[in-house]
């Protein structure tokens, strides 16, 4: 026992100095155009700068702010935290402590938390999610004190992203299948509760500040099926892939190695769970997983979203990774199942040094031009011909971490104005260090 313990404490404090590494080591901090929106939301709150996001991330991140952050650091703060709270509610409640200690060493979820996105949030909310159905489940909740905590833990998450609508349709769908369980009830009330928080929602928040935002991001046809079912597999076997979850986008032969070994874990996975019956809270756990990465799928076809891929999963992924690791402690035993945590720690350690940006090099560079050019306390514009240019896109995300205050702008006439700035504007006066792997 302590010679586990030992081991846990090792895993965690290597998981934490890899999350530190995987952020500081990338050329822009690991941020992403979503990002940039987060940070600006927080930045400008009170006011509401947008609805395509809930108000729970872009708040954490204000949170820190009131310490000393900046929008950048608050963010990272976040996501370090989380992994922390999850590791510490594990060990706490005594809930999946070992399977919680190795998901969060595997490299996918790493980089969640290393990553300027509402996901890195989602993730410990999504744990207290499913520690409330557990408890319903057996038993240790019920009545109206069961239907209270269920109920706001999905209402939480949905303030985090919108995509908790799936788990919420999930536990209602869940109770209706097995209504005659005592705890059927209680799943069907509190999702018909959250139902009608998102109406509330809509009516009262979304359509407050911006009423075409429905009009604007439904669209039917937008991807074919060809497109949507390739980077379905693409998606889920990066996902999946307990030791790399990106692939080379130039392709090459190296993708059969990654999309393979994928693939080849979620047969395993499949066949794992039907050869040993799961618990009804596992069964849970898989089915609003599953369910949740269905949805995802299927609302590509009318909702304008990123191709489906281990970020996107990772709130609907994790319940089954902790399913399937507590499977595997029981099968293979302890030593063999913290040895995939490590090794995914180390593939991903020879990942982050091959393809290494240095942040804090390019933050100062970013940091002393703002300064030179009075920009660094101003709203700020970008100007992009068009919003696949990812690459110029990436000195915007760069200015970002240090000036939240930036939007994007797609009008060429910006550009004659003093604080609207360009790529060429930008790397005119100075040098950004680039990532070769991109």
């Amino acid at each position: 026992m302590k010679k586990e313990r030992n081991i846990q404490i090792i895993l965690v404090i290597i998981t934490l100095v890899m999350t530190i590494l995987r952020f500081l080591l990338n050329e822009k901090g690991r941020v992403s155009p979503d990002s940039i929106r987060y940070m600006r939301f927080a930045h400008v709150f009170p006011t509401i700068d947008n609805t395509t996001t809930p108000l729970g991330y872009p708040l954490s991140i204000k949170f820190f702010t009131l310490f000393g952050f900046d929008e950048f650091w608050g963010s990272k703060a976040v996501g370090i935290l989380a992994f922390l709270f999850i590791v510490f509610f594990a060990w706490k409640k005594k809930f999946y402590l070992r399977e919680s200690i190795t998901v969060s060493a595997l490299f996918s979820f790493v980089s969640i938390y290393a990553f300027t996105m509402s996901e890195a949030l989602t993730l410990p909310f999504v744990f207290l999610f499913l520690y409330v159905s557990d408890q319903i489940i057996n038993g240790n909740l019920e009545k109206q004190r069961a239907i209270f905590y269920l109920s706001l833990s999905l209402i939480a998450l949905y303030n985090i992203r919108y995509s908790a609508l799936f788990f919420i349709g999930g536990t209602g769908l869940y109770g209706l299948i097995f209504l005659k369980r005592k705890y059927a009830a209680v799943l069907i009330i509190s999702s018909v509760i959250c139902g009608l928080f998102i109406i509330l929602y809509k009516f009262l928040f979304i359509d407050y500040f911006n009423e075409n935002y429905v009009n604007q991001f439904l669209e039917m046809g937008l991807h074919p099926t060809s497109q949507l079912l390739t980077e379905l597999f693409q998606g889920l076997t990066t996902a999946f892939n307990p030791f790399i979850h990106m692939a080379n986008p130039g392709g090459g032969i190296i993708n059969y190695g990654i999309y393979g070994i994928g693939l080849l874990n979620i047969l395993f996975i499949v066949f794992l769970f039907i050869r040993n019956k799961l618990s009804n809270p596992e069964s849970f756990f898989v089915f609003t997983g599953v369910f949740g990465i269905i949805c995802s799928y299927f609302i590509q076809y009318f909702y304008s979203v990123n191709p489906i891929d281990y970020r996107l999963i990772a709130p609907f992924s994790l319940p089954i990774w902790l399913v399937y690791f507590r499977k595997l402690y029981n099968i293979l035993g302890i030593k063999v199942v913290y040895a995939i945590g490590i090794l995914s720690l180390a593939s991903g350690f020879i990942f982050t040094w091959l393809s290494k940006g240095d942040y804090l090099e390019n933050r100062k560079e970013i940091k002393q031009f703002l300064q030179s050019e009075h920009l660094n306390d101003v709203p700020l514009k970008f100007y992009l011909e068009k919003a696949e240019d990812l690459e110029k896109i990436q000195i915007a995300e760069l200015i970002s971490t240090v000036n939240a205050d930036i939007s994007i702008t797609f009008k060429p006439k910006d550009t004659l104005q003093r604080t609207t700035l360009t790529r060429y504007k930008v790397l005119q006066k100075i040098k950004i260090d680039k990532n070769k792997y991109q």
